[in-house]
């Protein structure tokens, strides 16, 4: 790993809603609004002494408005090297699983940097994935989403 990369804690979740679909964000890098965008579940950087799950729970309530009680996981971990804002980072990220009525995401809670760099959000089916030539993260969201879709026993 680079020394000079800043290391980053995050934690995101795998909203499931009733018909088995999953939400996700597009979004762009600020400084390049007009290049390429990806795909992505609600997360992101720990802060303080969070663990994973308050982390997941914090960012999820921010980015979409919506209160997290019951969860699973992780489900998965990954690691990688970016470039983001012109920041070099070694992101360490851990992914959860909740079931929820689908819902309108709320941006009130969203930074400024968040407000620069989300540009969409649509629920996702694991077909709509899978058929999907987009960039979307993680790379293996719908085999993840195909595994849980049904385990909710409620």
């Amino acid at each position: 790993m680079d020394s000079v990369r800043r290391r980053r804690q995050a934690a995101r979740m795998i909203l499931i809603d009733e018909i088995g679909r999953t939400l996700l964000f597009r979004g762009v890098d600020p400084l390049n609004a007009t290049g390429p965008t990806w795909w992505f579940t609600p997360g992101g950087g720990r802060e303080g002494a969070e663990t994973d799950e308050e982390t997941a729970r914090r960012e999820v309530f921010e980015e979409t408005g919506l209160l997290i009680e019951v969860m699973s996981g992780p489900v998965l971990h990954r690691e990688f090297d970016v470039v983001f804002a012109g920041e070099p980072i070694h992101q360490v990220e851990v992914y959860f699983v909740a079931f929820v009525p689908a819902f309108e995401p709320r941006s009130v809670g969203w930074t400024e940097l968040e407000r620069h760099t989300i540009l969409d959000h649509r629920w996702w089916s694991a077909a709509d994935l899978e058929a999907s030539t987009e960039l979307i993260y993680p790379t293996n969201l719908a085999e993840l989403l195909c595994r849980h879709v049904g385990a909710d026993q409620r």
